[in-house]
């Protein structure tokens, strides 16, 4: 009996585990590049999160108006007072 150690790789498993790692590549990849785009958005001052500043992890340092406005309307909201 064999060892599973000792045991030669067989084209199936061979052939498995190639398209584990280029799957595996590809979404490293996918999920570089979206990370990527994202920082140079940024960067370029637009707007990352289509406009929705609530829930924007980036929200507290942005400088776009929009983000600007709604700053804004929430401290004057927590004063009691509009602005």
């Amino acid at each position: 009996m064999e060892k599973d150690t000792e045991r030669k790789q067989d084209r199936r498993e061979l052939l498995a585990g190639a398209l584990r790692y280029v799957t595996f590549g590809l979404l490293a990849a996918v999920g570089g590049s979206v990370f990527v785009k994202r920082r140079r958005l940024v960067r370029e001052g637009k707007c990352v999160n289509r406009g929705l500043c609530g829930d924007c992890e980036i929200f507290q340092e942005c400088g776009l108006e929009q983000a600007l406005s709604v700053r804004k309307a929430l401290a004057g909201a927590d004063n009691g007072r509009r602005q």
